[in-house]
C-alpha cells in the first residue's frame, strides 16, 4: 500500500532542485551587475585558470588612516572564482593602535587568523548584549557568528596581520560609526537614537565626513 507513495516520492526528490545536475562552478562576470544571489555566470568559454587565482593579498596595505588599519578583499568582485561557492577571504593589517571599528557582515560569518602581533578581538551577541572579549597572538583564531557586532583592536607593539575567512562570497559590511556619522542622517535623529550630545555629534560627523 505504500508503493504509490514512494513512487511519487521518488519523482519528487528527481525534480527538485538540490537533486538536479549543477555546473562544477560560477565564474562571476563582473561586467554585469551582481544579483540577490550572486554576480551572474560567465560563458564558460572565457572562463580561464587566472579566474580561479588571486594575487593581491601578498602586499601590506596602506595603514596611513584615520583608523591606521587596512583591509584587502579577496570577495566576488575582486576574486570571481569564488562566485556561488560560499567562501571568501580577506587580509587586515594594523599599525599599532590601528582600530577595525564596531561592524557587521549581515550575510556571513567571519573567522579570523592572526599572522603577526596581536590583536584584541570581540563581539557581542543579539539578545542580551553580552561581550566576548579575546586576546589574539600569533597563530590564534577566533571566530565571529552571522550577523553579530564585532571589533578588533592592535594592542602590541609591531604591527599586526590576519586572514579573515568567511563562509559566503560576500558577508557584506556595516561599519557603525560610518552608518551614524558618514551620511546625511540628520543630527536631531541620531541624538535621538543614540542619546549622545549634539556638540558630540558634530564633531564625529565633521572627523567622518558627514553632514546634516
Amino acid at each position: 500500500m505504500y508503493l504509490p507513495y514512494f513512487f511519487l516520492f521518488s519523482i519528487l526528490l528527481a525534480l527538485s532542485p538540490s537533486s538536479a545536475l549543477v555546473q562544477d562552478f560560477c565564474v562571476a562576470d563582473l561586467s554585469l551587475p551582481p544579483t540577490p544571489a550572486g554576480y551572474p555566470c560567465k560563458k564558460p568559454s572565457k572562463v580561464t585558470a587566472d579566474d580561479f587565482a588571486f594575487h593581491g593579498l601578498a602586499a601590506k596595505g596602506n595603514t596611513s588612516n584615520i583608523i591606521s588599519a587596512a583591509v584587502t578583499p579577496a570577495l566576488d568582485a575582486q576574486f570571481p572564482g569564488v562566485n556561488g561557492l560560499g567562501i571568501s577571504i580577506l587580509r587586515i593589517d594594523l599599525a599599532v593602535g590601528g582600530v577595525i571599528p564596531l561592524h557587521t557582515h549581515p550575510a556571513g560569518s567571519e573567522l579570523v587568523v592572526v599572522i603577526e602581533g596581536t590583536i584584541l578581538v570581540g563581539f557581542i551577541s543579539s539578545f542580551d548584549n553580552v561581550v566576548y572579549i579575546k586576546t589574539l597572538n600569533k597563530g590564534d583564531i577566533m571566530v565571529f557568528p552571522q550577523g553579530l557586532v564585532h571589533f578588533q583592536i592592535n594592542t602590541g607593539k609591531t604591527p599586526a596581520l590576519a586572514f579573515a575567512s568567511f563562509g559566503t562570497q560576500n558577508p557584506g559590511l556595516q561599519i557603525i560609526d560610518f552608518a551614524l556619522f558618514k551620511n546625511d542622517f540628520p543630527t536631531e535623529l541620531v541624538n535621538k537614537v543614540t542619546f549622545l550630545d549634539v556638540a558630540q555629534i558634530k564633531k564625529l560627523k565633521g572627523v567622518l565626513g558627514g553632514t546634516n
